[in-house]
């Protein structure tokens, strides 16, 4: 399996991926560092709590990798079912299934990895830019090992989430239907109405968690023997 998500890496030009993963990163963590001494404002903090530099982290990057994760889902699946360059592919003495799920992982390792990378980068920019700006290093506890599990497990499961995007992309047979989806669910996971968001509902990311379980299902469901579109 590890060989099979190198070999898609590979095939579709992991390095474009990185370079844009980057770019989005320091732009991102430029926004948030310049706003994060705003973020800490006695009245900020007062209205809010100690952890809006945090909140403020997570919403943006899990917008960020909710959408990256759909337009890599749509290239390295969708798109190739519309290129129909699937047909070499299952062509090849592998299990269909096996196939189809190499592309999944290899999509899902990238994006949590580059996912957790993106906010330590941006901590640490905060961390460097705490003297100038009055920023507040409370909530950034890199020595905790209960910071590095729930970001890791948060990244994981914003990753997984996207995941709902792509039975969406193959049954319509378009990687832009996959995108947009991608697009819906970021609103409806990240977004708010007036004071009223589902953003950081654990019982809504868990309905969400076990619907993106049941869309991968969906997506290798019968791969061995149903006809390619």
């Amino acid at each position: 399996m590890i060989k099979l998500i190198r070999l898609e890496w590979k095939k579709n030009k992991i390095g474009t991926y990185i370079r844009n993963a980057a770019i989005m990163t320091v732009l991102l963590s430029l926004m948030l560092t310049a706003m994060a001494g705003e973020l800490e404002t006695a009245e900020t903090v007062e209205a809010y709590g100690t952890d809006m530099i945090n909140a403020s982290v997570d919403l943006f990057m899990n917008m960020a990798y909710i959408i990256f994760t759909g337009v890599m889902l749509a290239s390295f699946i969708v798109g190739a079912y519309e290129k129909r360059t699937m047909h070499l592919m299952f062509s090849y003495p592998i299990n269909r299934k096996k196939i189809l799920l190499s592309k999944m992982a290899a999509v899902w390792v990238f994006n949590v990895a580059a996912m957790v990378i993106s906010k330590v980068f941006t901590f640490g920019m905060m961390l460097l830019a705490r003297p100038f700006l009055g920023i507040s290093a409370a909530g950034i506890a890199f020595g905790a090992p209960l910071f590095w599990l729930d970001m890791f497990l948060g990244s994981a499961a914003m990753v997984s989430i996207s995941y709902i995007a792509l039975p969406v992309g193959l049954l319509m047979k378009s990687s832009k239907a996959a995108i947009v989806m991608a697009v819906v669910i970021t609103f409806l996971t990240q977004g708010n109405i007036g004071s009223a968001t589902l953003a950081n509902n654990m019982a809504f990311y868990g309905v969400l968690l076990v619907i993106a379980a049941w869309a991968v299902f969906l997506s290798l469901h019968r791969v061995e023997v149903r006809d390619l579109p």
